[in-house]
């Protein structure tokens, strides 16, 4: 059964002063704050009864008054590349994942993955947390999963914040070395709560992630690209373009209805003049529809037109939609026009896809396994 609404402050919403100011209204010392974020940020606990600097009246005080992880994991999945996938219910009181609990409505539930990339020997592991802005997703991309029962809710900062500290905690993951906002949900559209998230997961009390090593991603949402460029943080930008031209766009994505590709390009090169940060150029490919050598050239076109790169992404099946996964010979020769054109181009490994776990691949999910 769903909980019952929490009103308690959630630890992972504050900052230091914030939650200081907060302690003070409780009666406890505003340094207290600067332990509890070290407690939960740097030590991995989530739990204040077992933050023994404190005292035993102040744990217990803020075992009562504050929440710490909302929600329950209510499936752990395990891909044999190693990709983990967590499922989290945010209407159940938080609780050790259970494969048998029950959930609660579909409406309440989001999926965030970690993906790890062996390296060099002289480098070490890449551990990426893709994490979830919203419950759904107001886009509803004809290709992908996320937006197959639309737009349920936002997360709050704190939910954002959790996913990824969640995913921290992991066996084996240690410590995450990038995150996405590549879940469910477009972040341009709930800006209120990605904005202080990214804030706490670069900060050097919170997360303490390079913001060159955060990564936002949106359909187009040039207003929301330009607030980004605000926040004073070097985060890279990533831009699912997906068609190079805005009559193809419009057929798979319907917000293209709404924001041409100039002017998406236009925001893009204000992020640029603003951050320094070269824009990435997300394209997934789609056997038969946007994957001929024509689109190359057409992509190339659009791509030189800012400082860019472009990430390929090959399509990940989704069941019951109609596209499909494109031949090994058309993405090397779509990347190789690219490459010809003086494009950056990579092909993005495809990790996760045996618990559908890949991009465009997160979704609600009904029932437990």
């Amino acid at each position: 059964m769903a909980a019952p609404p929490d009103d308690r402050p959630h630890v992972f919403d504050h900052a230091p002063d914030s939650l200081a100011e907060l302690f003070g209204d409780w009666g406890l010392p505003r340094f207290r704050a600067k332990q509890v974020l070290d407690w939960v940020y740097a030590k991995g606990v989530a739990d204040p009864r077992k933050m023994t600097n404190l005292s035993g009246r102040d744990r217990e005080l803020l075992h009562e008054k504050l929440r710490f992880v909302d929600g329950a994991v209510v499936r752990h999945q395990h891909a044999t590349d190693g990709t983990q996938k967590l499922l989290i219910d945010w209407s159940l009181d938080a609780a050790p994942t259970n494969p048998l609990a029950v959930l609660g409505s579909t409406s309440n539930q989001t999926e965030c993955v970690m993906i790890p990339v062996e390296r060099s020997e002289s480098s070490r592991p890449r551990k990426t947390a893709c994490i979830s802005s919203q419950v759904g997703c107001p886009v509803g991309c004809r290709f992908c999963a996320s937006g197959l029962g639309g737009l349920d809710g936002n997360l709050t900062a704190g939910q954002i914040v959790q996913q990824a500290w969640q995913l921290q905690q992991l066996p084996g993951v240690d410590r995450l070395t990038n995150i996405v906002f590549m879940g469910m949900g477009e972040p341009m559209a709930n800006l209120r709560a990605v904005l202080p998230a990214v804030r706490t997961l670069a900060a050097d009390w919170g997360m303490s992630l390079s913001a060159r090593r955060i990564t936002v991603s949106t359909v187009g949402v040039p207003a929301g690209i330009r607030r980004l460029a605000e926040l004073d943080l070097p985060v890279t930008l990533a831009v699912s373009l997906h068609a190079p031209n805005d009559e193809l766009r419009k057929q798979i994505i319907p917000w293209a209805e709404r924001v041409s590709i100039a002017q998406l390009l236009d925001a893009g090169r204000d992020y640029f003049a603003k951050t320094g940060r070269e824009i990435t150029l997300e394209y997934i490919l789609l056997g038969g529809l946007n994957d001929q050598p024509g689109h190359a050239r057409e992509l190339a076109k659009v791509a030189k037109t800012l400082r860019s790169n472009v990430n390929l992404i090959r399509y990940n099946e989704v069941d019951g939609l109609p596209y499909r996964r494109p031949a090994d010979d058309d993405v090397q020769r779509f990347q190789n026009l690219l490459k010809s054109s003086g494009v950056n181009v990579h092909v993005r490994a495809s990790r996760g896809r045996d618990i559908a776990a890949a991009c465009g691949q997160l979704r609600h999910e009904a029932a437990a396994v």
